[in-house]
């Protein structure tokens, strides 16, 4: 009787991971991180380069490589809009990855800059275990290419 309790459980659990619903206001945002380069926020990863132009062309070459990754969804944005957050599920169990990309002007390091930032960060639990850092360097070694 308790092994059928706790597959119930788990199914359960589960299910929720799946089908709990994406709230686009909650993460279609910028990071809260300073500087350029990487930083490792306890939640996820989060990228910056500068731009030297308006970044649109470096945003859109991310768009197209990012559509064509595995169980990913766009969830709220637009290249023309200038940012575009999207809905990455593991393979086995559907653990959401919520990943934004954009184009944001402000002080970096007391310098006003125009820069693109990569905001990867998973819903539940506490670590990633490195995969959304995996996932965006391989998305920046594909533009790059």
């Amino acid at each position: 009787m308790i092994f059928w309790i706790l597959v119930l459980v788990v199914i359960g659990v589960f299910a929720f991971v799946r089908l709990a619903p994406s709230d686009p206001q909650r993460w279609h945002r910028q990071s809260n991180v300073a500087g350029m380069g990487e930083s490792r926020p306890a939640s996820g990863y989060v990228w910056r380069e500068p731009v030297t132009d308006d970044g649109l062309a470096r945003l859109k070459a991310l768009d197209d490589v990012i559509r064509d990754t595995p169980r990913t969804k766009v969830l709220i944005g637009s290249v023309a809009e200038g940012k575009i957050t999207y809905v990455t599920r593991s393979k086995v169990c559907g653990f959401p990855d919520y990943t934004t990309i954009g184009i944001y002007e402000g002080p970096v390091q007391g310098v006003q800059t125009r820069y693109l930032e990569i905001n990867a960060r998973l819903r539940f639990g506490k670590s990633d275990l490195g995969v959304n850092r995996n996932r965006v360097q391989g998305w920046i070694a594909s533009v790059e290419g």
